[in-house]
């Protein structure tokens, strides 16, 4: 189905959609030099431009010779406004912008990216005048205004995910969380792969109370496998994997816990401590608690994980240095225990030592990177 655009334009739109901006930008400089009154070609050059660091200031320059063509031309204001932002001269783009619904009433984009930095000039311009600061009143107005043409631009546009995204950005900052689910809702409506909104659902999901570890993970990982690039989503799930590896302290400390029971290390009133040796066979006994821990508590509970999530642990563990911490810990407590367990003590104050040794300094870890992020 034809565009009506020139074959030229048309490709260049397809190379932009790709990515390939200095190709776009070469083509379009092509047909810029056998029809340099294309407005279309300008504009297109424009936004070429502002996808590429460094290039703000060539992309301005585009779009005066667009509007020097055609002056009322809404896409050419629009990318103007863009060239203006991104250049540091972000409280020019107002007038541009109201230009732009100005011209054309209905032009919901406008609306909305006017919603989006209207409050943000308004901020700048108010600590310009009053020494670097904005009150939180003066705040508070700003946004309302903003989230009126975000409003206006929903109503024009309600199937566009961008105006949502504004009110959303809005909600957020005003702190009204009702008006920021509701946001998050309809982009999920309109775009459920949208990488934000679904963290941020996830994330919200992952910390209601109750939600345990493992939950939390497979969570992430549902949501990772519909958007695989969003880093907040590989974050949340490194951090619930992490919640996972530390839990295997504690079937360490626990083992740590049983041995000392076992050497009744600790004398107390009315009670008679038990005689050492403990004898070959006990000792051997206490393995199968240790191994019935370890198995229900870490393996069985590590098969039953969804594989992107036993495979995220294997690599966080590779990655990060506090899920080796972790591990390490484990290891040097159920090294205690099994010390402890299986040689043939004949008295207590070695016993005492080790025990410590393996309980206290795991124990104070605990407490110390209860919110480490791994």
């Amino acid at each position: 189905m034809s565009t009506g655009l020139p074959p030229a334009l048309e490709r260049a739109d397809a190379l932009y959609a790709l990515g390939r901006y200095d190709e776009a930008k070469t083509l379009l400089a092509q047909r810029l030099a056998e029809a340099p009154e294309d407005v279309r070609a300008w504009v297109r050059l424009a936004r070429c431009h502002l996808r590429v660091e460094g290039e703000a200031d060539r992309a301005l320059e585009a779009t005066d010779r667009a509007l020097a063509l055609a002056p009322h031309d809404t896409d050419a204001l629009m990318q103007r406004a863009f060239a203006l932002q991104a250049t540091g001269r972000l409280v020019d783009t107002e007038e541009i912008l109201r230009e732009v619904i100005r011209l054309d009433p209905d032009n919901w984009a406008g609306y909305a990216q006017l919603g989006s930095w209207l409050y943000r000039i308004r901020a700048l311009r108010f600590g310009q005048a009053n020494g670097g600061e904005v009150t939180r009143e003066a705040m508070v107005s700003f946004l309302r205004e903003s989230d009126e043409l975000a409003r206006e631009a929903v109503r024009l546009a309600p199937e566009e995910v961008f105006p949502y995204e504004v009110r959303w950005s809005i909600a957020s900052l005003s702190g009204d969380r009702a008006v920021a689910a509701e946001m998050d809702e309809a982009i999920l409506r309109l775009d459920p792969n949208h990488p934000q909104a679904l963290a941020r659902r996830t994330r919200e999901a992952a910390a209601a109370p109750g939600v345990k570890a493992a939950e939390s993970a497979t969570l992430y990982a549902d949501a990772l496998a519909v958007t695989p690039d969003s880093a907040q989503l590989r974050q949340g799930l490194d951090d619930a994997s992490y919640r996972l590896l530390r839990g295997v302290r504690w079937l360490a400390l626990l083992c740590v816990a049983l041995a000392g029971v076992m050497l009744d290390l600790f004398a107390t009133d009315g009670h008679a401590q038990r005689d050492l040796p403990v004898p070959v066979g006990q000792r051997l006994w206490t393995l199968a608690p240790f191994a019935a821990l370890w198995a229900v508590g870490a393996l069985l509970r590590f098969r039953r994980l969804r594989k992107g999530v036993q495979y995220n642990i294997r690599s966080l563990i590779r990655r990060r240095r506090w899920p080796r911490i972790v591990l390490g810990q484990a290891a040097w407590a159920m090294l205690c225990a099994l010390l402890l367990t299986q040689l043939p003590w004949t008295d207590r104050t070695v016993p005492q030592i080790v025990f410590w040794a393996g309980l206290a300094p795991t124990a104070a870890t605990i407490w110390f990177d209860r919110h480490k992020k791994g």
